[in-house]
């Protein structure tokens, strides 16, 4: 019975120790989402097969946790799709990522920005996975990859943020091997150019 007892209070000093440092640390938690358009590397197709210059959708979608006013860490999920140009094949293609990326905001570095403004530098490392639709769909493919991009924020309170965010994901991916693994399949890089929304699921003291 006293064993017990010494551990239900150690459990509580334990709760009411994280909840007073919880109260006390700057660091935050955020909820960010945004739709873009996307912008594949032709190397990542094989001939004849061309994408167009620009896609819609992309949707990003991501926890971001921040364990000091200025640098945090995020776990990020990307949807993306794209399509056959004009003189190509037709063809479609999903690719999906996720990632986790090291967080910088600069806002307490570049001065000259006004106070409701930062940017945020993020990268880090993630898995990419690619789907082709229709008659090409059993030629799947995966491989890791590496993200880095920057986001503009606009602080419009102190709970939510406006952002603009241009990234360039990298594909560690082999060459197709047979060829014919590559039909309507992509194994190439991507650019993608967001705007969403960071919403502030904790204390707001350090919220743009």
């Amino acid at each position: 019975m006293e064993s017990k007892f010494n551990y239900y209070c150690l459990l509580v000093l334990f709760l009411v120790s994280a909840f007073g440092f919880s109260q006390q640390e700057e660091s935050k938690w955020k909820a960010l989402i945004a739709f873009g358009v996307n912008s594949p590397s032709q190397s990542g197709l094989l001939e004849p097969f061309e994408a167009k210059g620009v896609n819609f959708p992309t949707i990003n979608l991501g926890v971001q946790h921040m364990f000091k006013p200025q640098m945090g860490v995020k776990v990020d999920f990307g949807y993306n799709r794209f399509s056959n140009a004009g003189n190509s094949p037709d063809f479609k293609i999903n690719y999906t990522r996720i990632n986790a990326q090291f967080v910088y905001d600069t806002s307490k570095v570049f001065f000259f920005l006004p106070e409701e403004m930062s940017l945020v530098f993020h990268a880090g490392p993630g898995y990419t996975m690619i789907k082709p639709l229709d008659i090409y769909r059993e030629n799947k493919n995966s491989y890791l990859n590496a993200m880095a991009g920057v986001e503009l924020h606009y602080g419009i309170s102190r709970a939510v943020s406006l952002f603009v965010d241009g990234s360039y994901i990298l594909g560690f991916a082999k060459d197709f091997d047979p060829v014919i693994e590559g039909v309507g399949s992509f194994n190439g890089n991507m650019l993608t150019v967001t705007v969403g929304v960071s919403i502030s699921l904790s204390g707001c003291r350090t919220c743009n």
